[in-house]
């Protein structure tokens, strides 16, 4: 496990593949405000409820002009279907060497039924046009939870 990233850390350089059949490409994100979010597994339910709650929300993140990412260990084929079967309108990129969601902080000990786990813990970054973390949420309770972000990007953009 590596050192979580925190607020003012600059992201880590990184090339990931995404459901739309391009590259998400750190060192482009960085011409816009965006997040990024990491959950464990596709087609799971809280992990169903954090995607759709974003897609609902897609389209004011876009006259925010906020790309809103999603990334997990799934291959592209699993978010194709996952995307299909819950109509999601977000993009899903594919980490399943897990070296993107080690280098953000988020592969973790987990332990459930007293068993103790390597995992992707639930989180959410919100990443400045500089490519540096302007928030963080960890330990993400699904429910309200991309209102709050959209809430957190409104406020960042006005205060700017």
């Amino acid at each position: 496990m590596t050192n979580e990233l925190k607020i003012d850390d600059t992201i880590p350089t990184f090339v990931l593949p995404l459901s739309d059949d391009t590259l998400l490409n750190s060192k482009e994100l960085k011409k816009k405000l965006y997040i990024i979010y990491f959950y464990p597994k596709d087609n799971t339910p809280g992990c169903t409820n954090e995607a759709k709650d974003f897609s609902s929300f897609v389209e004011k993140f876009k006259k925010l002009d906020v790309d809103v990412i999603g990334v997990s260990k799934d291959s592209i084929k699993k978010h194709l279907n996952f995307i299909e079967k819950q109509s999601l309108k977000i993009k899903l990129a594919s980490d399943e060497t897990g070296e993107v969601i080690e280098s953000f902080g988020v592969w973790v000990e987990k332990k459930m039924y007293g068993r103790s786990y390597m995992g992707i813990e639930r989180s959410t970054f919100i990443v400045s046009r500089n490519g540096k973390i302007l928030e963080v949420f960890r330990k993400v309770k699904v429910k309200n939870h991309a209102q709050l972000v959209l809430e957190r990007v409104q406020g960042i953009l006005t205060s700017n």
